[in-house]
């Protein structure tokens, strides 16, 4: 069997007006994040961890901020997209494990419905969707609640 790593990193900056979505669904927040879509940090990084490992390039390659038809849209179509692009390279997803960096809100409550969304939205086990939040410890950009980034990792099997 053939497996496949990779890795994705986001980030974006946080600004009053706009709102939040990480994970796939929409958080009461004083601020949102800030972006040609719908910013959501957390997907963005998933699916350039999908499209690192199958070899696709990277999700502004796919989906471009300089083109209308991306504007405000859900992250979650980005992401039914990235996986059919995976399993026509012939591509089945294994596992994914994310992190995201936030100093506020609070990510704990939210984090089973996101592991539900996204598995709906790949068509997988959401078993094998991990999802952590953490802080900086209020150092850098996201300690000063200035922005927040996610990383993800996720494993390809070849099919």
């Amino acid at each position: 069997m053939k497996i496949r790593v990779g890795f994705g990193f986001d980030v974006h900056k946080l600004v009053p007006g706009r709102e939040l979505w990480l994970g796939g669904i929409r958080i009461e927040h004083t601020s949102g994040l800030q972006g040609h879509s719908d910013a959501d940090v957390l997907i963005h990084a998933l699916c350039d961890a999908l499209l690192g490992a199958a070899n696709l390039r990277d999700i502004g390659y796919h989906f471009p901020d300089t083109s209308d038809k991306y504007e405000n849209i859900d992250s979650k179509i980005l992401l039914r997209e990235t996986m059919v692009l995976v399993r026509e390279k012939g591509y089945e997803f294994g596992n994914a494990d994310m992190t995201v960096c936030a100093e506020r809100p609070k990510l704990k409550a939210y984090i089973p419905r996101m592991q539900k969304i996204l598995a709906e939205c790949m068509q997988v086990d959401e078993e094998d969707i991990s999802i952590k939040a953490t802080t900086t410890e209020k150092l850098g950009y996201t300690g000063r609640e200035e922005g927040m980034s996610a990383y993800a990792v996720v494993l390809l099997q070849k099919i």
